[in-house]
């Protein structure tokens, strides 16, 4: 049997080496927009010797959780944990009802629950969020996330999250980056589920904190009640600063409750790079933006184009959606 000729061999071989050579590092996203953006940030940022070169020590990139990384809607998925375990407990002692907040809640009726205002939603989540170790917690956050299932999908809240987020994740760490959470969502409930689900560990989440206390009797650190720090809005950059440390260089989020950390971390000297999650697909997920109760974009819709933040149009450049699917 004749062999080829080199030339002809080599260019076979070329050509056999094609697919790997031109494997898509997101092959969820769109070719064109909010992708090529992200890669070439990516690129820029990682070539050594490169104008936008970055020490790995400093590639940090901060994610919203609610809307941005899993689901919100119809309410904050920790709000239905809050619910489902007040629920839970009347069910046994329905004498722990004692304010119209509290009767509201168990009963389901969320226009009642808002009408409370901000009291009330606190006294709900007061009752499944103190009283108990960080510990015991963390894990009544991750038992509910992974068997509790949402009242239109069918999955179970773990589920939930964007396929093509988690994908973007692990892209980010592949290439020397730090992911971290940062919500306004409780810390200690993210943090019970956040390392299987986005493969990011407890100490890189930041969120809102509520009390604790140690107690000598237990060897624990109880959760108490109450918030030390709203981490939500101007809440962010705070956040960032006291547990980050640093300024990120990407950041990624969905509503107008993301803005200061978005300015925040696109402000800074050197490259940064701020995105923006649009949800515009009602068919397989949900469709809002300027008007809503939850995950409001409007602010950030009008200003994204000014400031070089990339809205990320979910219908036309997401294949997929949940992870659990």
């Amino acid at each position: 049997m004749r062999s080829l000729p080199a030339s002809a061999a080599a260019l076979c071989a070329l050509l056999a080496a094609a697919p790997a050579l031109a494997a898509d590092p997101l092959p969820l996203w769109a070719d064109d927009g909010a992708q090529a953006k992200i890669v070439a940030f990516v690129e820029s940022v990682t070539e050594e010797g490169g104008a936008g070169y970055v020490e790995p020590s400093r590639r940090i990139a901060v994610f919203d959780n609610d809307g941005t990384l899993w689901s919100e809607q119809p309410v904050y998925f920790q709000a239905v944990f809050a619910l489902d375990y007040l629920k839970a407990q009347a069910a046994k002692d329905p004498s722990i009802l004692t304010s119209p907040a509290l009767k509201a809640g168990a009963a389901g009726d969320l226009e009642a629950l808002a009408a409370t205002g901000m009291d009330g939603l606190l006294e709900v989540i007061e009752v499944s969020h103190a009283g108990l170790s960080v510990e015991a917690f963390q894990d009544r956050a991750r038992d509910w996330a992974t068997t509790a299932t949402h009242p239109t999908t069918g999955l179970t809240y773990a589920q939930m999250t964007y396929a093509p987020m988690v994908e973007l994740l692990g892209y980010l760490r592949d290439n020397g980056f730090a992911t971290w959470i940062v919500s306004g969502g409780g810390v200690d409930f993210i943090r019970g589920f956040a390392e299987a689900a986005y493969g990011i560990p407890p100490w890189q989440v930041v969120g809102t904190r509520g009390n604790t206390e140690w107690d000598p009797a237990t060897k624990t650190v109880m959760k108490t009640g109450g918030a030390t720090l709203i981490d939500d809005k101007e809440g962010k950059p705070v956040g960032i600063a006291q547990q980050i440390g640093v300024r990120p260089i990407l950041a990624f989020g969905n509503s107008d409750g993301d803005y200061q950390m978005l300015d925040y971390v696109t402000s800074g000297e050197g490259p940064s790079l701020g995105l923006i999650v649009h949800h515009t697909d009602a068919e397989r997920e949900f469709a809002y933006d300027r008007d809503g109760h939850i995950g409001v974009l409007d602010k950030g819709l009008d200003d994204a184009e000014g400031r070089g933040w990339v809205i990320v149009d979910m219908k036309s450049e997401w294949s997929k959606i949940w992870s659990g699917e």
